[in-house]
């Protein structure tokens, strides 16, 4: 038989894979690209935006940038824990200054936050095969193919009711209660992603008094730290929660808060009840970062470790950072002012808050105004320029008339 019949009667590999469903929010991305209509709005991407509608690189960041290019001298490997300094820099972020000594408090440098939220429920899946994590509705889409694909069961409760506009407290505190000791609870740190809706400073006292009393395990992602009320505020329920709790997991991410998007700069933090259990904890993720991308990307820690060790670049970041938070506010107030039925926007924190629209009217948005959005009703609320806040707030009560 010839070669060429062998390799044709060969099996193929690839053929009986199943067709996937496209990304909603990358099809989203395509159809906003493809619109002509020059005044278009797409608020479904979350990245900050300036009054002119621009994702500019901080001033901090730049300045780091240029110092690393005069100063880096290799490009050889790191390892699988990545630049250990940013680590213990952020730590002090994440968990205040204090933490700096908590020996039972390790970290690790990871491919944004998506791989802190990964690697983690890789942790708790190697740890424990029979693990459950309770996860509030709705959440980050990503959420669930991300703790969903390392195999951990998740048991969903309601957190926000999208037609009141309101956290659903009693139902999650409910949940908490039917936890068992032992098992993981996710929650937003802050800048709740996709409602905007965060838990108040009582109400994470009593989320905290429920993982000391029950032994629960809270796996936090802070992904927006910076962005809602200011760089410390948002940390405060974080670091209620894991004080509280014997064992704790942190997934943070500089993408938006340094604004290194693109360069996917994140770290997991995970509280153990001894420091020897924190130091099998560490050799475990190792093992596990190793074979999923081997050393995480250098640049945006490079970058966030000089602007944080250099006094005047950390004290730049932090005002650009509060700048941004103002900005974010004030679009808050203006569209919370433009309509008695958008009130609820002031109240909320973030980038992102979620309209109570039907998808058919979210589809009347986009094909009337062209203003594109998550179907869900999740906006970017500082995807807005200054100029198109009234177009697209007089849009929406135009939609919510009928």
């Amino acid at each position: 038989m010839a070669e060429g019949s062998r390799v044709a009667e060969a099996p193929k590999l690839f053929d009986h894979l199943e067709a996937q469903a496209s990304d909603s929010l990358l099809a989203l991305i395509a159809m906003a690209k493809a619109d002509p209509r020059p005044d278009k709005i797409d608020v479904g991407v979350g990245v900050y935006r300036d009054a002119a509608g621009g994702t500019p690189i901080l001033r901090a960041v730049k300045a780091a940038e240029r110092i690393l290019l005069e100063t880096q001298e290799t490009k050889s490997y790191l390892g699988s824990q990545g630049d250990p300094r940013f680590v213990e820099l952020m730590k002090g972020i994440v968990f205040g200054q204090g933490a700096l000594s908590d020996e039972r408090i390790i970290g690790l440098q990871t491919p944004g936050g998506c791989g802190a939220l990964r690697l983690g429920a890789d942790l708790i899946e190697k740890a424990d095969q029979d693990a459950r994590i309770f996860v509030g509705q709705p959440t980050w889409p990503n959420h669930a193919p991300l703790i969903g694909c390392a195999g951990v069961e998740m048991v969903d409760y309601c957190y926000y009711d999208k037609a009141t506009t309101t956290i659903c407290f009693d139902q999650m505190m409910d949940a908490f209660e039917q936890a068992r000791a032992g098992e993981l609870i996710l929650l937003h740190g802050c800048c709740h992603n996709p409602t905007g809706a965060d838990l108040n400073l009582d109400q994470w006292h009593a989320v905290a008094e429920v993982v000391s009393r029950r032994g629960l395990v809270p796996f936090v992602d802070l992904a927006y730290q910076g962005l809602g009320r200011g760089l410390e505020e948002d940390a405060e329920g974080t670091r209620l929660v894991v004080e509280a709790a014997d064992q704790a997991l942190v997934a943070h991410s500089c993408d938006k808060n340094f604004g290194v998007y693109r360069e996917r700069t994140g770290s997991l933090f995970v509280k153990a009840s001894t420091r020897q259990a924190a130091e099998v904890i560490l050799g475990n993720l190792l093992g596990l970062s190793r074979t999923m991308w081997s050393m995480p990307p250098d640049h945006g820690a490079a970058v966030a470790r000089v602007v944080l060790e250099d006094p005047e670049l950390r004290a730049d970041w932090r005002a650009e950072l509060q700048e941004m938070c103002a900005r974010i506010r004030s679009l808050r107030s203006r569209l919370a002012a433009y309509d008695p039925r958008l009130a609820y926007i002031a109240d909320q924190n973030g980038m992102f808050s979620m309209l109570p629209l039907s998808s058919d009217e979210v589809v009347a948005l986009r094909e009337s105004h062209g203003i594109y959005m998550a179907n869900s009703g999740r906006f970017n609320v500082v995807g807005l320029s200054d100029e198109s806040v009234e177009r697209f707030a007089a849009a929406l009560v135009e939609v919510m008339d009928g």
